[in-house]
């Protein structure tokens, strides 16, 4: 008996492989310093711990509403409109998630439909393109060009339309490449989006996660956006939540109640004692936040400038995330065989930039979500592995 002939296209994680990967030679007894995946090193915050702990102390272990907990949503909504001045009413609008991961899935198999085409920048993260695969769509890779600092241009798009497009991809700050875009570069995609009506995904996962002055935009916020975007956002990254498995969308009430249903028949509802811990996070202090941010920021100083002084390396300084892309081609190695030549020489774990699609090669993939101290160990490391080779 054969599987449905849907998986023969579905590939396994890039990341994760190598995150399991690791994880073997770990048993083995191998130390190795992990700059593959993104999964911030700090605990979560104990006042959301606490909340999700009293709230299996009270027994609040049952099915929540199919949106999530009412508070939990009221909680998103004040944050929208605070943070990000969007509109968004909890009853109909807003629906708590098992992570941004399943808000993706959603909004695309209830927006989109077999054979139409989704844009989506690349390099990216890649369950974009196999989130549409899922649904029967055809994800269509936009390069972005490392001589805009990966930074989309609607004229970029252009070339890939087709009477097939549906819907466009966005995703500030972004991963892999840590880029922020700007208010020109969204109204830019507003502009084409509106031109071609077309639905919108904005995934704004790490919008807390910006430096060096910048800030975030909302999407959603631009004019004439609002009716056809659905905003995606989480609590794993800027909380150190990535277990808990809590995200979120907002969008219109007619495409949200189509993302309802298949939520409903798929996962039903959020861990409930997680969204109590999820409230917390949103209605309570954020200084843990702020104290986060500043300790990437000084991360990111540490390996950019280390990296800049490396044989071989070459890299665009993010602006946002907690991931920088260095290209690797002037060490006349290809990405897998970087990574590979980093973990058995330099014993630290990297992602080939094939993870991220096709646009990406001939880079790693390195997140500086681990301690400073680990940091520095690792480009130490590094850069004894490197010159080892020049």
């Amino acid at each position: 008996m054969k599987t449905a002939k849907r998986m023969e296209d579905i590939p396994f994680s890039g990341i994760r492989k190598v995150f399991e990967e690791i994880g073997r030679r770990e048993k083995n007894g191998e130390e190795i310093i992990h700059l593959e995946i993104g999964r911030p090193d700090f605990d979560t915050p104990a006042h959301i711990k606490s909340a999700a702990k009293q709230a299996l102390d009270q027994g609040l272990v049952h099915y929540t509403s199919n949106t999530g907990l009412p508070e939990l949503r009221r909680a998103i909504a004040d944050k929208f409109a605070s943070d990000n001045g969007l509109d968004y009413q909890p009853d109909s609008e807003i629906i708590v998630t098992i992570g941004a991961n399943e808000a993706v899935f959603i909004a695309m198999m209830a927006l989109l439909n077999p054979g139409d085409e989704v844009l989506i920048p690349s390099p990216c993260w890649t369950h974009y393109y196999q989130c549409a695969k899922l649904c029967g769509a055809v994800p269509v890779p936009v390069p972005l060009k490392k001589e805009n600092r990966y930074l989309p241009r609607a004229a970029d798009y252009e070339p890939y339309l087709s009477p097939k497009t549906r819907m466009i991809v966005i995703n500030t700050p972004h991963n892999p490449t840590g880029a922020v875009y700007d208010r020109g570069i969204l109204q830019d995609l507003a502009d084409f989006a509106e031109a071609h009506d077309l639905f919108v995904l904005s995934d704004e996962i790490y919008e807390k996660l910006i430096y060096d002055g910048h800030r975030h935009i909302s999407f959603a916020a631009l004019p004439n956006m609002h009716e056809r975007t659905v905003t995606i956002n989480g609590m794993s990254k800027i909380y150190a939540m990535t277990g808990w498995r809590l995200g979120y969308a907002a969008a219109p009430k007619r495409l949200a109640e189509a993302m309802v249903r298949v939520h409903q028949y798929t996962t039903v509802c959020a861990v409930t004692f997680a969204q109590y811990g999820g409230y917390a996070a949103l209605s309570e202090s954020q200084d843990e936040v702020d104290r986060m941010v500043k300790a990437f920021d000084e991360r990111r100083r540490l390996v950019c400038e280390r990296l800049q002084g490396m044989p071989g390396i070459e890299l665009i300084v993010p602006n946002g995330a907690f991931y920088v892309l260095p290209s690797v081609q002037k060490l006349g190695l290809d990405a897998q065989e970087c990574a590979e030549y980093l973990l058995n020489t330099a014993k630290i774990a990297v992602v080939p930039g094939d993870a991220f699609g096709e646009f990406a090669q001939g880079t790693i993939r390195i997140s500086y979500a681990n301690s400073y101290e680990n940091l520095e160990k690792a480009m130490n490391q590094m850069q004894i592995a490197l010159e080892a080779r020049s």
